[in-house]
């Protein structure tokens, strides 16, 4: 690095470094050496190294670059830097992006690029340097010579410290995370079993539960990514079997006493710059590759506390777990469309099962971004379980009809309809919203009994309340219910109509401590659980602690 700023000293640090400048719509302070995260660091080096491969190629005419024209303000400049010295570098797809923010590290190649070309003229001597612009050089380099050194030694710093951390990161190529939640829970009211006005109490303790999670992950070449996750926990599951339904789970309960294992293992990478698609094996889930339209609650660890306020369980959750899909973008940040095909049994031998005969969830999405503050969805989802699966159909969100609508041994294929939007109003406000619709059909030969699913959610949060990054919410919805005409339906199969209507109302305050430390106190409560009005309310109060780091 001295050599490369004794070379600027003698011939033009500073006028190639102010024609790359103008030429890349960046300003000075770009190169001053600031104090940036060890992320950042990491990616500037891989940055650096993909230049040092070769990235980039030779200019020999200005008109080579395709997103460069006479109209650009800083063409003349270009042009007088690929006639004359012949040191401008385009990426393999003849594009020079002269918009897009310069990096030391670039800074550092283009710069020592033209020293090297400019030191070959003058020792060819063949005229390429004008006299009258060493002149100038100089003495603009005698002038700036005090911060020539000042920069030569941030640089010099900054080398040092990528040294470090080169030495002792945790991988060259892949990036540990981990978060931890802490949960203190309890449920109250009478115990919901299905039958009208059961008048049985929860009989529950307060517990103090947690989950961990330790995502790996890894790049190959800068734009990929691996996904290793390991977990365990032991978070009580509010379920059937603690307070007789599923529709007071919390929203990131995981038991698993706490015997850490693989949750995730799935690849997504970029096709090109319009396409990306995601292949795994396991732990491959319909919200990673669709957009759940929720941006303040779908986390389990900082969003909602209850399980239905994260995102519309008709067509977000269900059976998924290995498979691929694809995100391609049509209008870049306006229109988007994705797909996916997703099973639970992908690696079953067994007849009935695998990757193709057994249960599955096979659908696309429209994501639509009229402006930036408002985001749109459309969602289509066909589904078929086979008649072992158990309350897929609902996102294990209900018991009862719309979990399982007809008798056990009954295989079912549903057509899935989801609609999302969210918008925000101002830098404080965000308004979301989900609709769903399943037509459901039992596979009975000559039979076929049918019916429909309805759900809905709504969700309204309050930024930076008393602090930066909190969040006021309040969030609710109709848990999905399951309507048939009994007329065409034969009891023996099932199918019955939910007699009534089951809703959940949650309020919740997330308040950060800091960057890495989160606490959500908050409470939830449903109405006529499993469908039926007798039932007593059940309430579930909940303070949530999330550690990441």
């Amino acid at each position: 690095m001295n050599r490369l700023f004794l070379q600027a000293a003698k011939v033009a640090p500073v006028l190639f470094a102010a024609s790359l400048f103008s030429a890349s719509g960046a300003s000075a302070q770009t190169i001053t050496a600031e104090k940036g995260a060890v992320n950042q660091t990491l990616e500037q080096i891989n940055n650096y190294q993909d230049l040092k491969q070769g990235s980039q190629s030779q200019v020999t005419n200005v008109n080579q670059l395709r997103d460069v024209s006479p109209t650009d303000w800083a063409y003349e400049a270009l042009r007088s830097l690929v006639d004359r010295y012949g040191c401008i570098s385009g990426f393999p797809n003849q594009t020079y992006r002269g918009n897009q923010p310069l990096s030391r590290y670039e800074f550092a190649a283009g710069l020592n690029s033209c020293l090297n070309q400019i030191e070959r003229l003058i020792a060819s001597n063949t005229g390429g340097v004008d006299p009258a612009d060493l002149e100038t050089i100089e003495r603009i380099t005698q002038e700036f010579e005090a911060e020539l050194a000042t920069l030569g030694g941030r640089v010099d710093e900054i080398e040092s410290r990528t040294a470090v951390i080169e030495d002792s990161q945790f991988s060259t190529t892949t990036k540990l995370k981990g978060e931890a939640v802490f949960a203190i829970a309890d449920a109250f009211g009478d115990f919901a079993d299905g039958i009208e006005d059961s008048d049985v109490e929860i009989e529950d303790e307060t517990t103090f539960s947690s989950r961990i999670r330790l995502n790996f992950d890894t790049s190959f070449f800068g734009k990929d990514r691996l996904r290793t996750r390991l977990a365990g926990g032991n978070i009580t599951r509010y379920d059937d079997g603690l307070t007789g339904t599923d529709s007071t789970r919390l929203g990131f309960d995981s038991n698993n006493g706490f015997n850490i294992e693989v949750a995730d293992l799935h690849y997504r990478f970029p096709l090109n710059d319009k396409v990306r698609v995601w292949v795994g094996p396991f732990g491959l889930d319909l919200d990673d590759i669709f957009d759940d339209g929720n941006p303040v609650l779908s986390s389990g660890s900082t969003g909602a506390l209850s399980r239905f306020n994260r995102r519309n369980p008709l067509v977000f959750r269900g059976v998924e777990g290995a498979g691929a899909g694809v995100n391609i973008d049509i209008i870049e940040d306006k229109l988007a469309l994705n797909a996916l095909y997703l099973t639970d049994d992908a690696d079953s031998p067994a007849p009935g099962e695998g990757l193709f005969n057994g249960s599955f969830n096979a659908g696309a999405q429209l994501e639509f971004t009229p402006f930036d503050a408002v985001g749109l969805s459309a969602t289509y989802v066909r589904s078929y379980q086979t008649s072992d699966e158990s309350g897929s159909l609902s996102g294990s969100t209900v018991d009862g009809n719309a979990s399982n609508p007809f008798n056990p041994g009954i295989a079912t294929t549903a057509n899935k309809i989801g609609v999302g939007a969210n918008v925000k109003l101002g830098e404080k406000i965000v308004l979301a919203g989900f609709g769903g619709y399943a037509d459901v059909e039992g596979l009975v030969p000559g039979e076929n009994p049918d019916g429909e699913v309805w759900t809905w959610g709504a969700n309204a949060s309050v930024l930076d309340l008393v602090k930066e990054g909190s969040v006021l919410a309040i969030a609710g919805g109709m848990l999905p219910k399951f309507i048939s005409d009994r007329d065409t339906v034969e009891a023996t199969f099932g199918a019955d109509e939910d007699p009534d209507t089951s809703y959940i109302v949650e309020a919740l305050y997330k308040f950060p401590l800091n960057d890495n430390i989160t606490i959500t106190p908050g409470a939830y409560a449903v109405f006529n659980p499993n469908q039926i009005e007798e039932n007593d309310t059940i309430y579930v109060g909940v303070v949530r602690t999330t550690l990441k780091f």
